[in-house]
């Protein structure tokens, strides 16, 4: 009975540092001027929502959610985004690897009148890592994710890692 006590206080600890080190790792690097959304959150909704990829076009050729709009980070361009999005009260989910790079481009979106968007919490290793859906560029669901590099990998826990 102890060793199963302690093994459920290991598996919970576990569940709370890597949520917490998630936490601390957005708050270092993000100044939370976008909202976060959940991956369940969206999981609900995707079908209603404009999701945009904020990664670069080798990340996004290996996987991405279904039915987003790439729009890459290095160099986003806001006046391709007009056109494609002309309603500034659309529903707007931006994302990256973690919601590093996808709250810049949140930013912009912002700043350039678009009312209600919000920042994928955790990103694309967030959503595998709750194992919702990942497409590659056929729309043919997949386990590789793009890893975006070897230090921030450790934050993708399912799938297979893929490096470029």
């Amino acid at each position: 009975m102890k060793n199963l006590i302690l093994a459920i206080l290991f598996l919970f600890s576990g569940v709370v540092f890597t949520q917490n080190s998630i936490d601390k790792l957005l708050i270092k690097h993000n100044k939370e001027s976008v909202p976060y959304i959940s991956t369940d959150s969206l999981s609900a909704i995707q079908n209603h929502t404009i999701i945009l990829d904020a990664r670069e076009q080798n990340e996004y050729n290996i996987s991405h959610l279904k039915n987003v709009i790439y729009v890459g980070y290095n160099y986003f361009n806001l006046e391709t985004i007009t056109p494609l999005i002309p309603k500034k009260t659309s529903e707007i989910v931006v994302y990256c690897s973690l919601g590093i790079r996808s709250e810049d481009v949140a930013e912009n979106l912002k700043k350039a009148g678009y009312l209600n968007v919000k920042n994928l919490y955790g990103g694309i290793f967030e959503w595998k890592n709750n194992n919702l859906p990942i497409y590659n560029l056929k729309n043919t669901e997949t386990d590789s994710i793009h890893a975006y590099s070897k230090p921030w990998s450790k934050w993708l826990k399912n799938g297979i890692k893929i490096y470029e």
